[in-house]
């Protein structure tokens, strides 16, 4: 079995790429399907092995693959962006299941591996930090701003750790109560204010000046110590709470504007350093 060094988009498993995307919301590697079964099978067609054997499995089983899949954009060998059946680890497992395969065990190993740098970082936030600083650098941005995003990361994490305590357990309820923050603040919404950089996938954090970070974790902390105080009860509560602490984030941002005559939240993005 190889190994390679993994990128964003691409993953290697004994010479065979397999496409993946990571789902920032859900916190979750979801991997091609059809990648997945050319790695496993000696098919020629490996979309059509996937098509006959949904049918298969839901007469033998009555369970259907294709419903613990999601569809997403993944580059085609053409080049061309393509909505490919993509499964979570624990749905790659269940289908590997119906795959005769001698790979199949090694497989689970190495699909193991690949999210464990993920669990490696939830028990231990301080490797999530190192990895974070290293990504950083090689990406040339400057240590001063590095500083800055580390910090935040860690102001964030202390924010969805009382949101936790609070009662907020979905990710539709954090993207939700994130919303409401960065709308006191900034007067926008999260998928606006990265329509004003325009980004697409790219983090809207690693984007923002030194000036929107800060004014952005004055908000999150905040936030967190106002629910520390007021102990919200229910999710109206935390939305309220996190209003009230977005909006002193918000009421700096008018003042520096009132005080400067320039605009906060610009369309520039981070400028990285020279490589």
């Amino acid at each position: 079995m190889k190994n390679t060094k993994t990128n964003k988009v691409l993953t290697i498993f004994e010479g065979k790429q397999i496409r993946r995307l990571w789902d920032e919301e859900k916190e979750l590697w979801y991997f091609s399907v059809i990648d997945v079964i050319s790695a496993l099978t000696d098919s020629l067609n490996a979309r059509d092995y996937w098509f006959k054997m949904k049918l298969r499995v839901k007469e033998e089983s009555s369970f259907e693959p294709s419903t613990i899949c999601r569809q997403f954009k993944l580059e085609a060998p053409d080049g061309k962006m393509r909505e490919t059946d993509c499964a979570d680890t624990e749905g790659l497992f269940r289908i590997i299941q119906s795959i005769p395969s001698p790979k199949a065990e090694p497989f689970k190993l190495w699909l193991a591996r690949v999210g464990y740098e993920r669990v490696e970082e939830t028990e231990d936030p301080e490797k999530a930090i190192r990895r974070a600083l290293e990504t950083y650098l090689k990406k040339g941005y400057s240590k001063n701003w590095i500083d800055m995003r580390l910090k935040s990361i860690e102001i964030r994490n202390d924010l969805t750790n009382e949101w936790q305590e609070r009662g907020v357990l979905t990710n539709k309820e954090f993207a939700i109560l994130t919303d409401d923050i960065t709308f006191a603040w900034a007067g926008l919404k999260t998928k606006d204010y990265k329509k004003i950089k325009n980004l697409k996938k790219e983090n809207l954090r690693d984007n923002m000046s030194n000036l929107e970070i800060v004014l952005n974790m004055l908000a999150e902390t905040s936030t967190t110590e106002i629910s520390k105080v007021k102990l919200p009860r229910t999710f109206p509560e935390n939305r309220y709470v996190a209003r009230e602490g977005g909006s002193i984030a918000g009421n700096a941002r008018k003042q520096i504007e009132a005080k400067t005559g320039k605009k906060v939240i610009t369309n520039k993005k981070t400028t990285l350093l020279p490589k």
